[in-house]
């Protein structure tokens, strides 16, 4: 029976899809370099901010980047961020049976924080584990373990939620359960590539994994 689960943030359970795309697009324009599509920027969404602007592009040092971008994140987090159906009711729901929660997430934890505030979602989180708490980030098993070993609790009874190939990744390297969200940019089948142990269409599906072990892809 699973006794906890850890969150990705971004895209999992909070929408910031809007608000990373346009924070990137801006980067990007504001230092003169080429802009790319949403489906160029979309497959690299999950890995860690640096990651992804040196992919978008092609520079080494990418801080005049990553001040442009966070510059334009701060200012439009509230207007441009969302929630996602039922993912405090289901929160709450597992608070009710015990279930332990978490959040691993390769966001900074000011940005962390002010999403999790935002919704409500930080009364259940009794860990938050930020790309600045590791030193190596997903798809290494480093996050993922490191939430496991601050709660104390047993990794083979401990499922982590992401909408990103890093979350199944880093879930599978650290030995937890990995489940997969059909909502993601990335698409459902993309998700399916990287063999989750569960498929959720909807994050209420939380509810029957925690109480019968079990559900089908």
């Amino acid at each position: 029976m699973i006794e906890c689960v850890l969150f990705d943030l971004d895209g999992t359970i909070v929408n910031t899809n809007e608000l990373i795309l346009r924070s990137f697009a801006y980067a990007l324009k504001d230092n003169n370099l080429p802009l790319l599509t949403r489906e160029q920027m979309i497959p690299h969404m999950g890995t860690t901010l640096q990651q992804q602007l040196r992919a978008f592009s092609g520079l080494e040092d990418t801080s005049v980047l990553e001040r442009s971008y966070r510059t334009y994140n701060y200012a439009h987090h509230d207007e441009l961020v969302g929630a996602f159906p039922r993912v405090n009711e289901t929160m709450e729901a597992l608070a009710r049976r015990g279930i332990r929660m978490g959040i691993v997430t390769t966001k900074i934890r000011p940005t962390t924080i002010k999403a999790l505030e935002m919704f409500d979602m930080l009364q259940y989180m009794e860990t938050i584990v930020t790309v600045s708490d590791v030193t190596q980030p997903k798809p290494h098993a480093e996050p993922v373990l490191t939430a496991v070993r601050n709660l104390n609790v047993d990794p083979r009874r401990t499922l982590m939620v992401g909408d990103s190939p890093v979350d199944i990744q880093s879930a599978k390297a650290a030995g937890v359960l990995a489940a997969a969200v059909s909502w993601s940019l990335k698409g459902e089948e993309t998700l399916r590539g990287y063999n989750p142990d569960y498929i959720l269409q909807d994050i209420s599906d939380l509810l029957d994994i925690v109480e019968q072990g079990t559900k089908p892809l």
